[in-house]
């Protein structure tokens, strides 16, 4: 199969390409690659993804372009036939859309519109998109499912994530295009974002400087190792989106439809308090954190719980790596990467 990986040089998109790459995928990476956070790091993804492709003899082409670009998208559809489009491209980040919400419209709705009009155009079998955990907002019912409404996001970020979901189903259903939207939760792990909480705590620590603990430390997040992730993206793009033959319309499940639109939450179904998180940092790095407490963010949930029964159901897999082991992983990389 020949794949499109949209935000291929960021930290899913990474991990995902990756993984196609070593199965023998034909793989188009396309990535802006801004300045969001450190280019450095996404420039050292691209050097081993382009070093894969060599090693397995699969096909890796990349395009240094930005999704927003309308022609651009078009021009990479007519030159590649795609079997899947992976659209794990967004601006991310909580905080940052209470700060810059243009950048997400550009990233997160405009980028999405120009995909998913080139898939509908080009009559791609199977359109996957990255939503998130943030788009529960409000709800405090746990675990988190999919099955339950989710119209009152905390957050820019959120509502632009829950805004592609509504957008897919518009297409799902006018053009039948398939599409899955999966909801990240809290994705950790190897070569993660330097803005992640993961990557400032292990460096503060290891710099002797304060970390900021939000909450008090007292929220939970459903953490969820990134090879775990890929490991769901992978199977459910693999696996063609069908319309749901139960859907009662008079009584609608917001997973699933008469078209053939689905969603899914890929977590580790096993929350845990940050206080703990922060714990496992210590004992992988051998040394202790000074904890700043402080309170709660602003767009900030206090809970994350994925219900993952239907992921299971439907692709028989459940993200399963255990924090302790997780960000063990994380600390021997950042140790190697920067030669600590």
């Amino acid at each position: 199969m020949k794949i499109l990986v949209t935000g291929s040089v960021g930290f899913i998109g990474f991990h995902t390409t990756k993984r196609l790459l070593e199965r023998g995928n034909s793989v188009v990476g396309f990535d802006v690659v801004n300045d969001y956070y450190d280019p450095a790091i996404k420039e050292a993804r691209l050097k081993i993804l382009k070093e894969i492709a060599a090693t397995t003899g699969s096909q890796y082409n990349f395009i240094r372009s930005d999704l927003a670009d309308q022609q651009a998208v078009n021009d990479c559809f007519k030159q590649h036939s795609f079997d899947r489009v992976i659209h794990l491209a967004a601006q991310a980040g909580v905080r940052y859309s209470l700060i810059n919400p243009h950048a997400y419209v550009e990233s997160n709705i405009i980028a999405f519109t120009n995909i998913i009009e080139a898939c509908r155009h080009n009559q791609t079998p199977h359109l996957t998109y990255a939503s998130s955990s943030s788009v529960y907002g409000a709800n405090t019912t746990m675990p988190f499912s999919e099955h339950r409404g989710v119209d009152h996001p905390l957050s820019f970020y959120a509502a632009t994530k829950r805004a592609n979901e509504l957008m897919a189903h518009s297409y799902s259903y006018l053009f039948r295009l398939p599409t899955t939207g999966l909801r990240f939760f809290t994705v950790y792990g190897p070569w993660g974002r330097p803005d992640m909480a993961l990557f400032l705590f292990t460096k503060n620590i290891l710099e002797g400087k304060p970390i900021r603990v939000f909450n008090h430390g007292n929220h939970t997040r459903d953490f969820t190792y990134v090879e775990d992730i890929v490991e769901g993206v992978i199977r459910v793009s693999d696996d063609i989106a069908q319309p749901n033959p139960n859907w009662d319309s008079g009584n609608p499940d917001p997973a699933s439809s008469n078209a053939p639109y689905r969603i899914f939450n890929i977590g580790n179904n096993n929350p845990v308090k940050l206080n703990e998180y922060i714990t496992a940092v210590e004992t992988a790095l051998g040394k202790k954190a000074i904890r700043e407490l402080l309170p709660l963010q602003a767009g900030d949930v206090p809970d994350t719980f994925a219900d993952v029964s239907a992921l299971v159901r439907q692709v028989g897999y459940k993200p399963s790596t255990p924090i302790k082991q997780g960000v063990a992983n994380f600390v021997s990389w950042y140790r190697a990467y920067y030669k600590i």
